[in-house]
């Protein structure tokens, strides 16, 4: 179980800051709406560890995450922008997120390119790719990691409906057959209901639930 409970956090300079609420099961997928500033990327930086919060606390399995470097954390993460590295290969890219020893003929890559429809570009340099296809390689890296606590912010963006709807069917998948903990960002309303088991909003700076 991923519990993130009363973690708040306040900018400075900001008049007022956010506290947050979820509870997360394994092989769950949590939604997470709200307008844009709303505090949905500060959550995930929380959770990522690129934020410190004020107080509150995040348990993995009952076990805190807070103190561990972001690096150390057992979480993947996909921003909004794809940061690939546009001079390698998309295999290259791809093998990233197994570290940066693995090559990118190795067959886990191999899979992961397939799955996203894109085995026949491996060999494609990043910057020559389009920016859907760039946003299914970032996807590919951040699901090769295999952590237990996945946050996505907006996975499909540049993605067309017939494209987007088999990649949405694979997350789902892997989340469950996995057990991964994971929560998605997207301001597209047919994700979230086609992945989410519960919706949260952010409204007001905290986090309530909404189904």
């Amino acid at each position: 179980m991923l519990e993130i409970d009363s973690l708040a956090f306040k900018y400075p300079g900001a008049q007022s800051g956010f506290v947050f609420d979820m509870s997360i099961k394994p092989g769950e997928i949590a939604g997470l709406v709200g307008p844009s500033g709303a505090g949905k990327s500060t959550l995930f930086d929380l959770v990522a560890g690129f934020l410190i919060p004020t107080s509150g606390e995040i348990q993995l399995n009952g076990r805190t995450v807070l103190g561990m470097p972001p690096e150390d954390r057992p979480v993947s993460i996909l921003f909004q922008s794809d940061n690939l590295f546009d001079h390698l290969s998309t295999g290259a890219n791809v093998a990233l997120g197994l570290g940066s020893a693995t090559k990118p003929s190795d067959e886990r890559v191999d899979k992961a390119l397939q799955d996203m429809g894109l085995a026949q570009m491996a060999t494609r340099r990043a910057a020559q790719l389009s920016g859907g296809q760039k946003q299914r390689v970032a996807l590919a890296r951040t699901l090769l990691r295999n952590r237990p606590v996945l946050l996505l912010d907006e996975p499909f963006t540049g993605l067309d409906s017939q494209t987007a709807k088999p990649i949405r069917e694979l997350v789902g998948k892997m989340v469950r057959t996995n057990h991964w903990h994971a929560i998605v960002v997207s301001h597209q309303a047919e994700d979230i209901e086609a992945l989410a088991d519960r919706t949260y909003v952010i409204d007001g700076g905290r986090t309530v639930l909404k189904r």
